[in-house]
C-alpha cells in the first residue's frame, strides 16, 4: 500500500507540471491580424527598429509571430523584477515574508554603525514599489563593486520619507532577491523552479548573481520568448495556467495594479500637470506602477526591460503581447504595437 501511495504522490506531481518546451498552441490569426501584423512589421523596419522577436496571443493561443533566434535565450533586462515580485508573493504565501518587514531587521548584518534618517523604515512594500526614498537610483554606482550591495543600498543618501515619492530603483529589487535568498535558504531561481518554472513548462533558466552569489534580482534573467508568452498568459489568468493556480490569484492582483505613481521624485506636481497638458508625460511610463510592473495605456500593464523586452497584457482584449529586442527607444517600440496591433485585436 506505502509503495502505491509513493506512486500516486509521484504521478500528481508528474502531471502537475507541463513538460519543458512544450508548445504552446497556435491558432490562425484573423484576416485583419495578418494585415495589421505585415504592416507592423514594415513599421518596424521602416523605423530600424533591431527587433528579436514578437509573439502576439489572444485567447491562449499565439496568432502571430517572428522570431530571429527562438533557441537561443534572450537577456531579460528589468523584466526580471517581475518574476522576482513572484518569488517574493510566494514567500509570503508561505508565511515566510511580509509586506511590512523592515530591511534593517531581514538584513541586521548589513546596517552601517550610523543609520541615516529613514533606514529604519523601508520595508519589503517600499522595495516592490520603488518607494523607499532614495532620490537617485543607486544601482549603476553599486553594481560595479565587489562589496556588500544591501549595505552600500543602506548607505545611498535616502531624500524623502519611505512611501512619499518614486524613484525607479533596480537595487531595491536586488534587496527583495536577497530577502527571498534570506527566509527560504534558496537562490530566487531556484526556489521558483518548482513554483513556477516546471508548472508553466519553463526550462530552469540562467540567473546572474552578486559577488555575494545572490541572484540580482533586478535584472540578469535570461528566458526564450515563448516562455515570456508563459509568463503571460498566467497573469492574464489571475495566476492560472492550463486550469491549475500557480500565482496566489491576490498576489497577482496586487502585482498588477496600480499601487503608486510612477512619476520620478524630481518631477513636482506643478511641472506634472504642465507635462501632461503639454504630451510629454502622457505615454505609457506614467500611468502609475504596481508591484515591479508598470501599467500601460488601454488598461493594460507590462513587464518592462531596458532595450525593449516586454510582456505586455491586455485583459480587455484577452491577449499578450511579448517581444525581445535592442531598441533604445522604447517608447516608439511600444507607440508602434499600439498603432498596428491593438486595433485589429
Amino acid at each position: 500500500m506505502k509503495k502505491i501511495v509513493i506512486l500516486l504522490l509521484a504521478a500528481c506531481a508528474l502531471f502537475s507540471c507541463v513538460r519543458p518546451n512544450d508548445p504552446l498552441p497556435r491558432g490562425k490569426a484573423s484576416p485583419e491580424l495578418e494585415t495589421a501584423f505585415d504592416s507592423y512589421l514594415q513599421a518596424v523596419a521602416d523605423s530600424s527598429e533591431d527587433l528579436h522577436s514578437i509573439m502576439v496571443l489572444q485567447h491562449g493561443k499565439i496568432l502571430a509571430e517572428k522570431q530571429i533566434a527562438p533557441d537561443t535565450e534572450h537577456i531579460m533586462n528589468s523584466v526580471s523584477k517581475t518574476f522576482t515580485a513572484t518569488a517574493v508573493g510566494f514567500a509570503i504565501e508561505e508565511g515566510l515574508l511580509h509586506l511590512d518587514d523592515k530591511i534593517v531587521d531581514l538584513f541586521p548584518e548589513s546596517v552601517p554603525q550610523e543609520q541615516q534618517k529613514w533606514l529604519s523604515d523601508i520595508t519589503v512594500r517600499h522595495l516592490l514599489t520603488m518607494n523607499s526614498g532614495h532620490g537617485k537610483d543607486p544601482t549603476y554606482v553599486t553594481r560595479v563593486n565587489d562589496g556588500d550591495w544591501i549595505r552600500a543600498f543602506m548607505e545611498w543618501p535616502i531624500e524623502f520619507e519611505p512611501g512619499t515619492c518614486y524613484c525607479y530603483n533596480s537595487l531595491g529589487t536586488y534587496l527583495l532577491s536577497a530577502a527571498v535568498q534570506k527566509v527560504t535558504g534558496q537562490k530566487v531561481v531556484d526556489y521558483l523552479d518548482t513554483r513556477l518554472w516546471q508548472p508553466l513548462g519553463i526550462e530552469k533558466p540562467f540567473w546572474q548573481e552578486s559577488p555575494s552569489g545572490i541572484n540580482t534580482g533586478g535584472w540578469g534573467l535570461y528566458l526564450h520568448t515563448e516562455d515570456l508568452a508563459r509568463m503571460g498568459l498566467c497573469l492574464l489568468s489571475c495566476g492560472k495556467f492550463r486550469g491549475k493556480q500557480v500565482i496566489p490569484a491576490d498576489w497577482v492582483a496586487q502585482m498588477t495594479s496600480y499601487q503608486v505613481s510612477s512619476v520620478n521624485a524630481e518631477v513636482n506636481e506643478i511641472m506634472l500637470k504642465e507635462l501632461i497638458q503639454n504630451g510629454t508625460y502622457s505615454n505609457d511610463w506614467t500611468q502609475g506602477y504596481g508591484y515591479q510592473m508598470w501599467m500601460c495605456r488601454y488598461n493594460a500593464f507590462r513587464a518592462d526591460g531596458a532595450n525593449g523586452q516586454y510582456i505586455i497584457i491586455i485583459p480587455e482584449k484577452d491577449a499578450v503581447i511579448v517581444t525581445t529586442a535592442h531598441i533604445p527607444n522604447m517608447w516608439q517600440e511600444i507607440q508602434l504595437i499600439w498603432d498596428h496591433l491593438l486595433p485589429a485585436l
